[in-house]
Parts: C-alpha cells; structure tokens; sequence
C-alpha cells in the first residue's frame, strides 16, 4: 500500500469532515481517519524531535524538546480516548 498523495489525503480528510459533519459517518470511517490524521501529526512531531537530539549530541534543550512532543502526542491521545491524563516525567 502506498503513502497518499498531498491531493488525496487533502481529499480523503475533506471527505472525512463531510461525512462527521452531515451525520453520515454511520461506521466511523471519517471519525477513524481523522483522528489517525492529527496522531500523526504528532508523531512525526515526536520523530523530528527524536532526530534533532539524537543529531545535536543529545543536549539538555533537544532532550527537553523531545520529552514535550512526547508529552504532547501522549496527552492527545489520552483526551482522544478519554483516559486520565500522565506525564513520563522525564
């Protein structure tokens, strides 16, 4: 399978935010591809984060950087699912 294109994911969210927006997502597709959508988003935040330390010779403010973005996905996806918020505390 391959990765979308720029046009098709801009499509496929489009469609998406029609079907949760008009009542028609009766199986939580739109719902489901959103939500992967902004994970995502975060995670790659994560992974860029991840990088930069691991480039920068693992300074204190990259290590810094890279445990909010973890945080930040984390808390994301505890709200998303509604589970009670933790931190890693790193």
């Amino acid at each position: 399978m391959g990765k979308p294109t720029e046009q098709e994911l801009e499509r496929a969210l489009n469609e998406a935010k029609r079907l949760r927006e008009s009542g028609q997502d009766t199986d939580f597709v739109g719902k489901a591809l959103l939500n992967c959508n902004y994970q995502n988003s975060l995670l790659l935040e994560v992974l860029h984060a991840a990088e930069h330390y691991l480039r920068s010779g693992m300074a204190e403010a990259e290590h810094t950087r890279l445990v909010r973005a973890i945080d930040k996905a984390r808390q994301a996806d505890d709200r998303s699912a509604q589970r009670e918020q933790e931190t890693i505390g790193l």
